[in-house]
Order: structure tokens, then sequence, then C-alpha cells
């Protein structure tokens, strides 16, 4: 039997087969992976091959299915592991806001040169609008326009005002979604607003830390009524990249792609080097000082690379 992967608990998988049917399945001993090490040899989004064992509605997933694409962080406990989000999804939609909690451009940057890297197209949804009052507004607007002047498509979002929910519909008709952001950024609100029969727990945003408190504890996929398949992810507090090469790095900046070669030095990284032409273009203004400052975090992380 085959079917798809929609909820992982970590030791059982709850599959939907495709005539719409779930079925809970273990993983049968050893599965060859590709290599990486993971903490989660089954991901969400997984084309699996699975038996049903005897005199039991229960299943026994033998096989994974190459993954088309897949978007992995860094694991929160173990440094040198990897946790796959999800995998085999046609876009990732990151949920940021400039309030309560604040989204960093940094935080952003590491969302899309992950997504880029993983050839997956990639949309930043702003969320709470509403609450982008006076000064907030012309930062939201100059953050939007970074983003959609490198062509990535951005929308404003206000559940509370019900603004652009039919344009994020149609952005998720008939596509498999993966959904991430910080918790409290109003992930699982926009879900319910979307999706009504989802009826998922949403928490409120700590008045403490200003963070958002954990309401989704597992990545799972739901079914939308209006198409497509849409995975919904635990709050991401940091994305750590891994397993990239300095050099690579800018290769993953759109803005910068039009620039690599045309430099002095064949293994230039884009610092100081003489005849750099990044650093040409960021005194032109042609790169934003912005997405550059997240390049060199990016680079003096050494966690990042192989």
């Amino acid at each position: 039997m085959e079917g798809i992967v929609t909820k992982s608990t970590g030791s059982w998988y709850l599959v939907r087969k495709y005539d719409g049917q779930y079925v809970n399945c273990r993983m049968k001993g050893k599965i060859r992976l590709d290599g990486l090490k993971h903490t989660n040899p089954i991901a969400v989004g997984d084309m699996v091959q699975f038996e049903m064992e005897n005199e039991r509605a229960e299943g026994v997933i033998h096989k994974i299915e190459p993954r088309k694409n897949y978007i992995i962080r860094k694991s929160s406990n173990l440094s040198k592991q990897t946790h796959i989000i999800a995998s085999n999804v046609d876009q990732a939609i990151l949920v940021a806001s400039l309030v309560h909690p604040s989204t960093s451009l940094g935080f952003i940057d590491r969302f899309l040169l992950t997504a880029e890297a993983y050839h997956i197209p990639a949309i930043i949804i702003f969320n709470k609008s509403d609450l982008c009052g006076g000064g907030l507004k012309e930062i939201l607007d100059d953050t939007i326009s970074i983003y959609e002047n490198i062509g990535y498509k951005c929308v404003i979002c206000s559940i509370k005002k019900n603004e652009n929910i039919e344009l994020i519909k149609d952005i998720l008709k008939n596509k498999t979604t993966l959904l991430t952001g910080h918790s409290g950024v109003g992930k699982t609100s926009l879900l319910n607003t979307i999706e009504k029969n989802l009826n998922l727990k949403t928490g409120d945003v700590s008045n403490y830390s200003n963070k958002g408190i954990h309401t989704t504890t597992f990545a799972e996929m739901f079914e939308l009524s209006f198409g497509g398949f849409i995975i919904d992810t635990p709050g991401i507090k940091e994305l750590g990249i891994v397993d990239f090469k300095q050099e690579e790095i800018s290769h993953y900046f759109k803005e910068m792609q039009p620039y690599i070669g045309r430099c002095k030095f064949n293994n230039c990284i884009h610092l100081n080097e003489p005849g750099c032409s990044v650093i040409e273009a960021i005194k032109e203004n042609k790169i934003s000082s912005e997405r550059y400052n997240s390049y060199l975090s990016i680079l003096n992380n050494d966690d990042v690379f192989e």
C-alpha cells in the first residue's frame, strides 16, 4: 500500500492513503536514508509504502519514496543533527509580524536562504497589520519593499480585519504548502480562518517575554476543502541552517546572483576582497544593506558550514 505521511509523533506516523482513508503506522526496523543525520527519518509529506499487520488495523512502513525536496533546520537538542520540517512541498510560506512578537529580518533571510537552497518557492505573509499604525506602517512598507524588489511575493494580512484572506486561499489552492514562523505570529489563527472546520488550538503571546506560546506540538498536514494541503509546523524560535559551504551562501541570495562570477577572485566571499562586484553593488544601492548584514551574520556563524 502507498500513502503520504500527514503527521509524525516520533514513533507513530499517520498515513493518508490515496482513497482518503488514514492508517496509523510505525517504521520497520531500519530504512535506508540519504546519509544525513536526521533526528526524524520519516517526515510529514513523505510518500511511503507500507503493509498492514495481521489482525491489527495498523501498518508498518517499509520504504520511503525519493523526496523531490525537503526543508530542514538544525535540531534544537543535537547541534550536529538536522530535523526535516517537511518534504515534497510546492511552496513554503513564512508568517511574520512586526509586533507581538516581532520577526527579525535575519530570521526571514535564513528562511528564504533555506527555501532557495532546496528549490522551494517562498512567500512571506506579514500578519497583524491591524497593529501596525503610525510609524510601524512605514516600517512595514519598507520591509516589504526589500523583499518584493528581489522577487519575493509578500502579502499583508490581518485576521481581525479579514484582510487578504481570499488572496491567501488563492495562493494555497491545489498546492502542498509548508506554513511556518515564530510562535505567536498567528499561523494557527490564520489556518482556522482559512479552513473553518479545523478548529485548531491557539495560544496567546506571553506578556513576560513577548514570545509566542507553543500550541502546535508536531508538524501536521491538513487537507483544504477548496483544494490542496497545508502543513502546520511548531513555532520555530531559531532557524539554524546547516550543511552549506561559505562560498555557496551568496548563491542563495537572489539579488547577489547576477554579480557572482564577476568578482576579481573566483573564491570571493564578498567581505572585503578587492574587485568584489557584490560590494560594489551594495555601494550603488543595488543590494540592500539589511540583506547584506544578514549575509554577514550567516557567514560569521561557524555552525552553518560543513
